[in-house]
């Protein structure tokens, strides 16, 4: 009762909504990069909201699965295939036993996201079932997939709780271009005044060195005021960091516990999705905005989840009629 990997894919991994409490301890948090696909393919099978998923990258995996269940697929376009045959994306599918769910190259963004309603079977870690490469801990067996790996569901779910609309619209990750609102700090004072300036009016390309741990970013120079070095503190999702070539490096998932380089701003939480799912070359541009401006963006998101979840699971109009359907379907199977 699972799923059998017949590709691997670029890179495929088991995570959830990541590692925490144990960075200061050299642990990194992991999860997934794109948080925001992540929650709607949960909340589309009518998941807990952080139960683990596959998080694939620019090339996806093929899965044979042993038993029935229920899969959502979120993220980038992957352009899915079941049995050959084109797949729909943001909604609930029901697989049947002996189907192969195939992902090719990524059209749009460039992580993808599958949810299960059967749970996938791997071990929690520290609160987590986030894999961590780097310790070889978490996920399945502690490492990306690979051909012949067999991953094996928690339980049998083979149905949802009524609802009327099963889907919802893909967020869009066709631009190559995108704007990311940032907090500065927490070293922004090391930095020159023309430094700050250029930070936030250049445009930035990203480059191939770009993965789970971080992202690279190419344009003008960022000034410090006198050197790159700062303390080594800790580093939160979303940190860009400038070291002494003047280029901003923005931390992602897998990123080291602390680092010794003055981080010039943090990317609003919303607004990660953006940059994770950009592609080499891609244009990022950086604005500034307040706590307080960050902190509704995060209430605003959590009510557009709250809104999407009302639009999935709507009741019977009429719940005696429900019901009589029940009644009359009870009679004529006893």
């Amino acid at each position: 009762m699972g799923i059998r990997v017949l590709k691997g894919g670029m890179m495929t991994t088991v995570q959830d909504l990541g590692r925490t409490g144990y960075q200061s301890q050299g642990f990194s948090v992991s999860g997934v990069m794109d948080v925001r696909s992540f929650k709607i393919a949960n909340l589309l099978l009518d998941n807990p909201e952080n139960e683990a998923v596959l998080e694939f990258s620019l090339v996806g995996p093929t899965l044979q699965f042993t038993s029935e269940t229920i899969v959502a697929i979120t993220g980038g376009d992957f352009q899915p295939l079941i049995n050959k045959e084109p797949a729909p994306m943001y909604t609930a599918i029901y697989m049947n036993r002996g189907d192969i769910l195939e992902f090719q190259g990524a059209k749009t963004g460039s992580r993808g996201y599958l949810a299960f309603s059967s749970y996938l079977d791997v071990p929690v870690v520290m609160g987590s079932r986030s894999t961590n490469i780097k310790c070889s801990i978490g996920g399945f067996k502690g490492r990306r997939l690979m051909a012949d790996d067999y991953l094996g569901f928690r339980i049998k779910r083979r149905y949802l709780p009524y609802f009327l609309s099963r889907h919802l619209e893909p967020d869009d990750f066709n631009q190559d271009e995108a704007d990311i609102r940032v907090v500065m700090g927490p070293q922004d004072g090391q930095f020159t005044r023309q430094g700050k300036e250029t930070f936030l009016t250049s445009e930035y390309t990203v480059t191939s060195d770009f993965d789970r741990m971080g992202c690279r970013l190419e344009g003008p120079f960022i000034a410090h005021k006198e050197t790159a070095d700062i303390i080594s503190d800790g580093i939160a999702f979303g940190a860009v960091q400038v070291p002494s070539h003047g280029k901003p490096i923005v931390l992602l998932s897998d990123r080291q516990t602390t680092g010794g380089y003055a981080k010039i701003a943090t990317i609003a939480s919303v607004d990660i999705p953006k940059l994770v799912q950009r592609k080499t070359e891609h244009k990022i541009r950086f604005q500034e905005i307040s706590v307080s401006e960050a902190q509704q963006l995060l209430v605003d998101e959590m009510k557009e989840f709250d809104q999407m979840r009302k639009q999935i699971y709507q009741p019977c109009k009429e719940v005696l009629d429900c019901r009589l359907v029940a009644k009359r379907l009870a009679k004529l199977f006893h």
